[in-house]
């Protein structure tokens, strides 16, 4: 992926990068890189790295599932997801998938029940995620990175006073 976002400022552009060498490993199913581009992307500030990378599966959602996300269809996708990723990454947590699928979808689960996934979870399991989805819509993750810090952005500026 040949894509450098030069007009993103500093930290959302090691977001960018980093995510893309994530996504890269997963999809060839690289453990060592893998685990590289994890411990870099965990290592950013985990605000921005959620951020971005809940846009992306939000995104890819509505591009894999344009007339909306049924319960069997988020099922489907969490099953897919851990059936590919459980050969080469034996530790995926199901429970860290649905709870990044749900917050993407803006849904966020009681206070009593687990909260948001720690960084290192966001980091080693969004990936998987997002490759499962690429897959699935059909969609180059490039492009669905870009639109994604492209609403970030705009938001953000449409936030200001």
């Amino acid at each position: 992926m040949v894509r450098t976002w030069r007009h993103l400022p500093p930290q959302a552009r090691a977001v960018a990068v980093t995510a893309v060498a994530a996504v890269e490993a997963a999809g060839d199913r690289d453990a060592a890189r893998y685990d590289e581009a994890v411990e870099a992307l965990a290592a950013l500030d985990p605000e921005r790295v959620g951020l971005v990378l809940s846009g992306v599966v939000r995104l890819l959602l509505e591009a894999s599932h344009p007339d909306g996300l049924t319960g069997e269809d988020a099922q489907l996708v969490l099953t897919r997801c851990v059936r590919s990723a459980a050969g080469w990454q034996p530790d995926v947590d199901v429970d860290v998938l649905v709870r990044l699928l749900t917050g993407a979808l803006g849904v966020h689960p009681p206070e009593e029940q687990a909260g948001p996934p720690q960084p290192v979870e966001v980091a080693r399991h969004a990936p998987l995620l997002v490759v499962d989805l690429v897959a699935a819509a059909g969609v180059p993750f490039a492009d669905t990175l870009t639109a994604a810090l492209t609403e970030i952005e705009r938001d953000q500026v449409m936030d200001l006073p």
